[in-house]
């Protein structure tokens, strides 16, 4: 059982094997399996550190780049931060859509707003956590497609309980320290409640499903988690205002 790798496979994938079983050099073979040559556990640790650092500046909403910060001019860091942030300014955009079309509710209880914050906050939290950890798996081989069901069913049960911890403190906490109705209290604490639960769910599932798709999985992390579940959260707030406030 000789170990060997492709000369069609990624360089990636090849730096992962000689990590993973611990060898000093892997064979590379071409279709008619005949030896083209030898990849170094060198070679390995330098793909493995230009792939970390891109998949670092990926999850951070950059595009990447192969030179050191500080030789790296304004105009190139520029192109490589601003079409993150114009997408991801334009999908905020349903945000204010979604405020917008609540203004009734706000109206009636203007308090709802002093919430907003807390809620997308902690619910891009939740998802920004999850996403870095299922990424992570993805890159390394801990994780593969096929356990993205047992992901879902952990971070459901992960996600039960952080929700129930936060929302009961959440509860305490404004009792003491804010302004309203403890209905409006226990309407804040449940949407939280659900917001991170949903919001575990989507940053276990877009990087697996960006992974399906043969796109980076590093692509679905913080920055586009967050804005995903700033959507997700101020819908469940304002559907919940409204059921039960309003």
């Amino acid at each position: 059982n000789v170990l060997y790798a492709s000369t069609h496979d990624d360089q990636e994938t090849v730096a992962n094997m000689i990590s993973h079983y611990g060898i000093i050099a892997l064979p590379i073979v071409d279709k008619e399996k005949r030896l083209v040559g030898l990849v170094t556990v060198d070679d390995a640790l330098e793909v493995i550190e230009t792939e970390t650092t891109e998949d670092i500046e990926k999850m951070a909403a950059m595009l990447p780049s192969d030179k050191p910060y500080l030789k790296t001019t304004v105009w190139e860091t520029w192109k490589q931060r601003v079409p993150w942030l114009l997408l991801l300014m334009l999908t905020a955009t349903f945000t204010s859509t979604i405020i917008t079309q609540y203004e009734a509710a706000i109206g009636t209880y203007a308090i709802l707003t002093a919430f907003f914050p807390m809620l997308m906050g902690t619910g891009g939290n939740a998802g920004s956590q999850v996403s870095t950890l299922i990424i992570r798996g993805l890159a390394v081989g801990e994780i593969e497609i096929k356990d993205y069901f047992k992901i879902v069913l952990k971070e459901l049960r992960v996600a039960t309980v952080c929700g129930l911890v936060l929302g009961a403190a959440n509860i305490v906490r404004m009792y003491f320290f804010s302004e309203g109705t403890i209905e409006v209290f226990l309407v804040v604490s449940l949407a939280m409640f659900i917001a991170i639960v949903v919001a575990k769910l989507i940053g276990c599932s877009l990087p697996i499903f960006a992974k399906i798709i043969k796109l980076d999985p590093a692509l679905m992390a913080g920055p586009m988690i967050a804005t995903l579940v700033d959507i997700v959260t101020l819908v469940i707030y304002f559907a919940l205002a409204k059921a039960f406030l309003i």
